[in-house]
């Protein structure tokens, strides 16, 4: 009761500090809000969501290696990464339109947000419901995983609420949190949160196969802050696009995928992850070109779109891959 007291709190703490925020031109009124589903998939940006089952699948690959399976839970541990996603990326938009950093973005398919809120400035109120919906959602649903699956479970749950509520007002503030926040929320806190579910404990393998996410995660993030960079620094962000500049930032993200493929070979040769664990190289080559597009038009984000697009292949495949090959192993 101690603990659920305390999310609860900081729950409306932070609904707080979003509705502190100012309407650019007043242009919010209650009765124009309705709740049309294109928006409102646009308001959770519906296609990175995409993220969730596939990294939720690579902890139930491992949970299936060691022997466990429960289909009950497993589909728990996806509504409730979907709905924490779903709510970081509501309250991001939300937050972003109200203080005017949406309207100054260079809007890509990737990037700059969904487009929604300046184009329908009436739905910010939905937003914020959205999003406010979806975390309560994914609170419910842990604290419910917390009473019956175990405690350990709690200490995962509580830093992804942070990361939630704590990624637009403070941790994109901050270079080193900025660029680990994204990697931590889709790569371990998914995925051995999937497999704690499902076995009941947390394991060296599961810990391994979600380093892969980790730093595709930071990357995918980092590289999606190439265009913005003008816009976030009017509007006070601090992350390393900003801090040391796109062409080092270009550096850093060939860094972060050297090191996801990296991690995937030495946990192979430490015998951690299985032969067919592997796999996951196979989209490896693409990452030639991308790295390539990456350093030759960093300070051109007009012509990264094309490399952000490949850069989301990477992301995609290799967990999925990475996932086959511990099942089958």
């Amino acid at each position: 009761m101690i603990n659920l007291l305390r999310v609860v709190a900081g729950s409306v703490a932070m609904i707080g500090y979003y509705g502190r925020q100012t309407i650019p031109n007043g242009s919010f009124r209650t009765h124009d809000v309705h709740l049309p589903i294109a928006p409102l998939l646009g308001i959770y940006r519906a296609p990175f969501l995409l993220l969730m089952p596939v990294n939720v699948s690579l902890g139930a690959a491992a949970a299936y290696a060691a022997g466990a399976v429960h289909l009950g839970r497993l589909g728990l541990a996806l509504l409730g990464a979907l709905a924490a996603h779903a709510a970081v990326n509501a309250l991001n938009e939300y937050a972003d339109f109200r203080s005017g950093l949406d309207l100054h973005t260079r809007r890509t398919p990737f990037s700059g947000g969904s487009g929604v809120l300046p184009a329908n400035p009436a739905l910010v109120g939905l937003a914020l419901s959205a999003g406010v919906a979806a975390s309560l959602v994914a609170i419910a649903i842990g604290l419910y995983l917390v009473a019956t699956v175990g405690a350990g479970l709690l200490p995962v749950g509580l830093l992804g609420l942070a990361l939630v509520y704590g990624y637009t007002p403070w941790i994109n503030r901050h270079p080193w949190l900025c660029l680990l926040a994204p990697g931590l929320g889709v790569g371990p806190l998914v995925v051995l949160g999937t497999y704690y579910v499902l076995a009941g404990h947390y394991s060296l393998q599961a810990v391994v196969a979600s380093l892969p996410s980790l730093f595709l995660g930071s990357g995918l993030l980092l590289l999606n802050q190439f265009p913005d960079v003008e816009a976030d620094r009017a509007a006070g962000r601090r992350h390393f696009p900003i801090v040391i500049g796109r062409p080092a930032s270009a550096a850093l993200f060939a860094g972060l995928v050297a090191a996801t493929y990296l991690s995937v070979a030495l946990g192979w040769a430490a015998g951690v992850l299985p032969d067919l664990a592997l796999l996951a190289w196979l989209p490896a080559p693409l990452a030639l070109p991308l790295l390539r597009g990456v350093r030759r038009h960093a300070d051109a984000p007009e012509r990264l779109t094309p490399y952000l697009a490949l850069n989301v292949v990477l992301v995609l495949v290799t967990p999925l891959l990475l996932a086959l090959g511990i099942a089958l192993g």
